[in-house]
């Protein structure tokens, strides 16, 4: 598969609706509790919006949905909760992929996937083989990763790669062994329940990716919520090092 260029090296194509959409589900936890409820039920919850949100991106023609569910930090969570979570992460792989093969979405799992254990592991390499051919949305799944872990990672491949070469790296030489090498660098980066910081999601990839924030909860973050999140990204001047002056420019006969 050919490579994307990086949007630090070429202006990439701009267009309304965004190419590539990369989510932070933040809020389960707080969700549940304004309930009285456990914390797995809010994640339980969140696992229905993921639903929403593919069915969403297809309807509009959204070529990429990147999806953050478990960052290499979320380790230091509670035993019982990390449990639960790998638990939830069996049950949704055992259900859900039959229905987004059939709706041709193709899944990847990214991440450092050695910790999970034998079950998971087999479903998560099942799961994209059977999904390997499907082209209407490209579905990746964020899993005990982190943004440094894949740059090391990928530096340690490429330089593995080519042991005689000492010196004059570039980027395009990094590109291939990155996690996301398969997808253009997201438009859109969008973060629910109220907390502006990316943590350690897709570093290299956010260099100019336009981001949104919102205070609503990850359950609570419904097809509405989501248009909101593209009106937004609809308004913002994408300038990539150039003036706006530029951009309003008509090209020379």
């Amino acid at each position: 598969m050919a490579l994307f260029s990086s949007s630090t090296r070429q202006v990439p194509t701009i267009a309304a609706v965004p190419k590539h959409v990369a989510v932070i589900m933040d809020g389960n936890g707080r969700w549940a509790k304004k309930r009285f409820l456990p914390r797995v039920a809010g994640h339980v919850k969140g696992v229905e919006l993921v639903r929403e949100m593919v069915r969403a991106c297809l309807e509009q023609g959204i070529e990429y949905l990147t999806l953050f569910a478990f960052s290499s930090e979320n380790w230091r969570r509670p035993q019982e909760e990390v449990s639960l979570l790998m638990q939830l992460f069996v049950k949704a792989l055992e259900q859900e992929v039959d229905k987004l093969h059939r709706n041709g979405v193709r899944l990847r799992i990214i991440g450092d996937l050695s910790p999970f254990d034998a079950r998971l592991q087999q479903l998560i390499a099942d799961a994209q083989v059977k999904t390997a051919g499907n082209t209407r949305l490209n579905l990746t799944v964020a899993a005990n990763y982190g943004g440094r872990w894949d740059v090391m990672q990928g530096v340690n491949k490429m330089l593995a790669a080519q042991p005689e070469k000492r010196e004059g790296w570039s980027e395009a030489d990094l590109d291939p062994y990155l996690s996301m090498h398969y997808a253009p660098e997201p438009d859109l980066f969008i973060r629910t329940g109220g907390e502006e910081r990316i943590s350690n999601f897709l570093l290299w990839q956010l260099a100019y990716t336009e981001l949104y924030f919102t205070p609503t909860l990850w359950p609570d973050f419904n097809t509405e919520e989501f248009a909101k999140a593209i009106a937004s990204y609809q308004q913002r001047e994408r300038r990539f090092g150039r003036t706006s002056e530029q951009l309003t420019e008509k090209p020379h006969a």
